[in-house]
């Protein structure tokens, strides 16, 4: 088994590659902006510091989000480009179940919530039993529209970073952004249970940003 995982839900850019025991190689970059720029260049460095070749990947995990709209789709096409290129199948996770996969891993056990940054004053987020067993979400929401459920729960993510006044109980050392080593780690034990994956699609959860003027200039003859 050799695993690539990435994600770019969140603004970190981070790559992974996982032999089955353990992680061999990493790179993590955070650059809310740079995802389309870091992404190839980390994954050539982790295969080059693993000594691989794309070509000896045995699948590819990629984290569909939750997460914004431009960065989430960068990790989302390279996967499926390499999927495609070498023949590798593409499993998709829950980039939160990630997260809370790496707050397992620095000793949180549970039930906790996980909370990313949405922007526009929301949080994506999740709620889990233990750092393998998500039990609702993810979701995208107002903080303050979640308090009675979140409330008094220990948070990670920047996400509760972000609103403390919901999120009180966010312990130190836990993780805030998405770590690839984490995903490849879970993937590489959901394989070994057979467990599932998700499509290689985004979760986006609501519309987008982006949005046509509605009255906008002709500037083409009639």
């Amino acid at each position: 088994m050799l695993l690539l995982a990435l994600d770019t839900a969140t603004p970190a850019v981070t790559v992974a590659l996982h032999d089955g025991d353990g992680v061999v190689a990493q790179s993590h970059e955070v650059d809310a902006r740079r995802h389309g720029e870091l992404l190839l260049p980390a994954v050539d460095r982790v295969l080059g510091d693993a000594g691989a070749k794309l070509t000896a990947v045995t699948g590819f995990v990629v984290g569909v989000g939750p997460g914004p709209y431009t960065g989430l789709r960068v990790g989302l096409a390279t996967a499926a480009a390499f999927g495609a290129a070498t023949g590798a199948p593409v499993h998709g996770l829950c980039t939160l179940d990630g997260i809370a996969y790496a707050a397992g891993q620095a000793g949180l056990e549970g039930p906790f919530t996980v909370a990313t940054d949405a922007r526009r004053k929301e949080v994506y987020w999740a709620s889990y039993a233990d750092p393998r067993t998500r039990v609702s979400g993810p979701s995208v929401d107002r903080p303050a529209d979640i308090a009675a459920m979140v409330g008094g729960l220990p948070a990670v993510g920047a996400g509760a970073r972000l609103y403390s006044e919901v999120f009180t109980d966010v312990p130190d050392g836990m993780p805030e952004l998405q770590s690839a080593a984490a995903l490849a780690a879970l993937a590489a034990e959901r394989m070994a249970t057979g467990g599932e994956f998700l499509p290689n699609r985004p979760l986006y959860l609501r519309r987008p940003d982006a949005q046509v003027p509605a009255n906008y200039k002709v500037v083409t003859p009639r």
